[in-house]
């Protein structure tokens, strides 16, 4: 096999990507790339550091390929040159190039990075600043951004923040490219006269970062003569190297390679899960395709699979997905996949349910219901090992056991399945105990604090979203207490978004009695909030604390029971 080697530029590239001439083979995973890693390699082009090579395929015949996640041309004549390798900093590159937003997760987003015209010449360490705060977090979003703004006034690029884009020195990476001149960004920068004494270093410093765009990459052209089973192997082994990819992306490889276009249907499937606001991603089908095809989840068998197989496999994967998220929204009340501390949820119901026939007595369906609860609350397939954990659930499955089994495997792991109030402490939001929290809390009829709406994750209305709210505020407990308590679940309530701006940085001594009077003792109740006052004092938050995690274990508890 013969391979070329060529200089090409940015410019060039990014021109080829915008009139659709170089796409993507079917088998290139989606852009994934956060800001920061735009503004890092912005940075390193900058100082005209290397930054890898690019590997194309040019074939004179048609293959399944696919648009990069940033606007391309339809071009009848282009097409036949295929990204093997560097589709995140082409994608990136022609986003800021272009300033054209890039598609994540099915939206359009920009990628915001500000450079610095008074950026220091020595090399510093890189600084990104936050943004996108929850709500709740207003207050201390401002207070950091602006400590933020002060460390870093010295940084080259940074992604963009409010804060920082209002600053004279600091202006769009993107609006130096797609600008027809400099004077609008000097007169941004409060240049405003060619008398002015920072004129020829900012308009060096601008024309620097438009030099970018002359940076040449080293090309790798793979030979015309090649078959697409053999790239997608050169595909799977350049990006295993550099453990680039999951084993999900090269997986993918593998089946695109045998079953062409395979990744449109999955797409479809996709979509179709979205209209029921279950967002699973490529991988998670991906894995599920290989459970239905080979019994376990190991990708290590994918290259051994025929199309034949692998379609068969994919109907019944379609199937017992179908099932898990009916099962999931109907029986477990969980109508998104935030509510679950694993996607592997999906496959152990889907795997049960085909194994099954699709026909689960009543007491099958409870207890598969008891189980994900159980495991889901203990983080089953949240841990290390997770491949393993999901294989000795799909082998006792395709054995013939039942939920009864499942719950023992799980129980010989974590060992208790009642909770203690000592679980919850110094868990927070990425625990997986907290969306069984909200489950049980939701059970137990908790509402919003004044619109009486329950709470949750469907609701209508950005006044309405539910979110989790600081029983006692962070700003008022930071100086005294571990950030660990203070972002406890046991110090989180669930109300709407508009009740959360409106009570802010309260005390609960200032706000808990008014809801009380307002709406009655049962409304803080159904969030296992206790109802002594003493408890409410700044100087009570550890015995609040304690006194509610046992509320939430005995209420967690107690819905668990209700389904044995």
């Amino acid at each position: 096999m013969a391979t070329s080697k060529h200089d090409i530029s940015i410019g060039d590239l990014v021109k080829d990507i915008q009139t659709g001439k170089l796409r993507l083979p079917e088998m290139q995973r989606r852009y994934v790339w956060r800001a920061a890693r735009v503004r890092d390699l912005l940075d390193s082009l900058y100082r005209g550091y290397p930054s890898g090579s690019i590997l194309i395929w040019e074939t004179d015949n048609p293959q399944p390929s696919r648009d990069l996640d940033v606007a391309q041309a339809k071009n009848p004549f282009g097409g036949h040159k295929l990204l093997l390798d560097g589709q995140q900093r082409l994608t990136s590159l022609s986003a800021i190039l272009r300033g054209e937003p890039v598609v994540v997760r099915g939206r359009k987003r920009p990628i915001e990075i500000l450079f610095n015209l008074e950026h220091p010449d020595n090399i510093l360490e890189f600084t990104e600043v936050e943004e996108d705060q929850d709500d709740d977090d207003a207050e201390d979003a401002i207070e950091e951004e602006t400590s933020v703004a002060d460390r870093i006034r010295n940084r080259t690029f940074v992604v963009a923040s409010r804060a920082l884009a209002q600053l004279p020195n600091w202006v769009s990476v993107s609006d130096i490219f797609t600008s027809t001149g400099d004077s609008q960004l000097l007169k941004k920068a409060g240049v405003t006269s060619f008398d002015d004494p920072r004129i020829d270093k900012y308009v060096s410093r601008i024309q620097k970062v438009r030099a970018i765009q002359n940076y040449m990459y080293s090309v790798n052209l793979l030979s015309k003569d090649i078959q697409y089973e053999e790239v997608a192997e050169i595909f799977v082994r350049v990006n295993s190297l550099g453990v680039k990819l999951r084993g999900s992306d090269l997986a993918l490889a593998q089946i695109t390679a045998r079953w062409p276009n395979s990744l449109e249907l999955f797409e479809k499937f996709q979509e179709e899960c979205e209209e029921y606001s279950i967002d699973l991603d490529i991988g998670t089908l991906v894995r599920a395709l290989v459970v239905f095809a080979t019994n376990q989840c190991k990708f290590a068998r994918v290259s051994q699979l025929s199309r034949e197989k692998l379609e068969e496999a994919w109907e019944k994967t379609k199937q017992g997905l179908s099932f898990a998220i009916s099962f999931l929204r109907t029986r477990a009340d969980i109508a998104d996949e935030s509510l679950l501390s694993s996607p592997l949820f999906f496959i152990t119901l889907a795997y049960f349910s085909q194994i099954r026939g699709e026909r689960l007595s009543e007491k099958d369906a409870k207890g598969l219901l008891r189980w994900l609860h159980l495991a889901n609350a203990r983080g089953r397939y949240g841990r290390g090992s997770s491949d393993t954990l999901l294989d000795n659930d799909l082998r006792a499955i395709h054995k013939g056991g039942g939920p009864d089994e499942l719950i023992e495997i799980l129980r010989q792991q974590v060992g208790r399945l009642e909770l203690e109030a000592s679980d919850f402490v110094g868990r927070g939001i990425n625990s997986a105990l907290f969306p069984l929290v909200f489950l049980v809390l939701k059970q137990r009829g908790a509402t919003d604090w004044e619109t009486g709406v329950g709470i949750s994750t469907s609701v209508q209305g950005k006044q309405h979203k539910i979110q989790y709210h600081h029983i006692f505020p962070k700003s008022k407990l930071k100086e005294q207490y571990d950030r660990q308590l203070v972002n406890e679940i046991a110090n989180m309530a669930f109300i709407g978004a508009r009740t959360n701006q409106r009570i802010s940085s309260k005390k609960p001594t200032e706000y808990l009695r008014a809801i009380r009077d307002g709406r009655g003792e049962k409304v803080l109740t159904a969030q296992a909030i206790p109802l002594d006052e003493k408890l409410y004092e700044i100087e009570t938050f550890e015995a609040f604390l304690t006194e509610r995690r046992q509320r939430l274990a005995d209420a967690v508890n107690e819905f668990l029971r209700s389904l044995e």
